[in-house]
């Protein structure tokens, strides 16, 4: 059951506790989103340069991932992790060709288990971690909140595009 109301969420720091409740909520809203694909839609093309939903819901989870190590690790992603979650992270021509045939269960499992780091690291953070100011090599500053701001809009844009997408391919039915 999806919850309206934005609240903070037990087990973690006042400010963290609600950042995981928008964070939930926005997954929830996704995954009913995509409840019931089948591989057909999750690989569909609206055209040539289009990115399919399988794609995206990788991708959603890849930046998800990023974030992770950014802000809980301090550093950037690695060689191996780049590997794993490059085509995703970019999409384009490379993911259209590659991120295919999987089914539903493929996509939320990785959606998953990425979301099940998130949610068990946050515990470890004060709400003093969110705010914690930092900078980037080119000297702009950021904060932890910001970055998993970011994490959400991402999340919520790409939904946009995944109904989009939904009602191209119901219309081509």
């Amino acid at each position: 059951m999806i919850e309206y109301r934005i609240k903070s969420v037990g087990g973690y720091a006042e400010k963290i506790g609600e950042l995981v409740s928008m964070l939930e909520y926005s997954r929830a809203v996704t995954l009913d989103e995509v409840r019931g694909l089948v591989q057909k839609d999750l690989d569909f093309l609206t055209n040539k340069s289009s990115n399919t939903i399988g794609a995206i819901l990788l991708h959603i989870a890849s930046i998800e991932f990023v974030h992770q190590v950014i802000s809980f690790d301090e550093r950037d992603i690695n060689e191996v992790e780049l590997q794993k979650w490059k085509t995703a992270l970019e999409l384009g021509q490379q993911a259209r060709s590659e991120i295919r045939k999987n089914d539903i269960e493929h996509y939320l499992t990785e959606l998953a288990q990425v979301r099940e780091q998130t949610l068990a690291t946050l515990k470890d953070f004060s709400d003093e971690w969110l705010f914690a100011e930092k900078q980037w090599e080119n000297g702009i500053p950021y904060n932890n909140y910001y970055l998993w701001f970011h994490v959400l809009e991402d999340e919520i844009n790409h939904r946009g595009q995944i109904r989009a997408i939904k009602r191209v391919l119901s219309e081509s039915k």
